[in-house]
């Protein structure tokens, strides 16, 4: 049976990574699926390899009016929205010493202005009962040097679904986040560190990791399913970590 048979679900930054196993994952449990993102021909791969079902939507999450035409063209294709993954993000490694106000301003509105505003102008279209999927990190509770803002956005999220949840309980619209630990994906090669500071980096993870291996973004994927559908019904306003144990062996 497909969890998400009749589901509507939107996902940002959803042409890569995450964002996009986990497209693929709801996609295969039923679901029709909108993602967002920048890069129009990726989109378009996308939504050609997944075909019917599927709407891809070029959208930057730090413009408002981008957001307010994304959800409401995922509405008037769909009719309803049923789950919304907030999940584009950014990060960049950066001693506080090299952080311009330019790299915080951007950091800052694309993993938190982005995604509280994408929850605000979905808001009149979710369903009750809807489930919203934050995507957070262990940054936002670990010490580590050089991501600074990077940490402090994943914070900020992690924030957000606790609050959010007691908001919008009375409608029923489950808020949660999942803390994602190091994962396979573009996103240690967008960085902006050197290869060797980024090989570095991962070497010293790996070894922190329980697990002695980065996830992969279908791991997540399957996470994303599980705060998407009714089997955590009872899951709402908290962090469902992903991360290979790292944290237990970190704090």
């Amino acid at each position: 049976m497909n969890r998400l048979e009749g589901k509507v679900a939107l996902i940002t930054g959803g042409n890569s990574g995450i964002g996009l196993a986990t497209a693929k994952e709801f996609h295969a449990q039923g679901a029709m699926v909108a993602i967002t993102g920048r890069d129009k021909e990726a989109l378009e791969r996308v939504r050609a390899e997944l075909g019917e079902r599927t709407l891809a939507i070029s959208a930057d999450v730090t413009r408002i009016s981008d957001i307010e035409h994304a959800i409401t063209t995922t509405q008037a294709t769909f009719g309803k929205l049923d789950v919304l993954f907030a999940n584009a993000g950014i990060a960049r490694m950066e001693p506080i010493e090299q952080v311009t106000e330019e790299s915080f301003d951007r950091s800052m509105d694309v993993n938190v202005k982005g995604v509280f505003f994408t929850i605000q102008k979905a808001l009149p279209f979710l369903n009750e009962g809807a489930s919203i999927i934050l995507n957070g990190s262990v940054n936002g509770h670990v010490g580590y040097p050089g991501v600074s803002v990077y940490s402090a956005t994943k914070a900020a999220i992690h924030s957000l679904a606790r609050t959010l949840s007691s908001e919008l309980s009375d409608r029923k619209i489950r808020v949660n986040a999942i803390t994602i630990g190091p994962i396979t994906t573009p996103f240690f090669d967008k960085l902006g560190a050197s290869s060797q500071e980024i090989q570095g980096f991962t070497q010293q993870l790996e070894q922190r990791l329980l697990l002695k291996r980065f996830g992969n973004p279908e791991e997540i994927a399957k996470v994303a399913l599980f705060l998407a559908t009714m089997d955590s019904s009872f899951v709402v306003g908290t962090e469902l970590v992903a991360d290979g144990g790292l944290l237990v062996n970190t704090i």
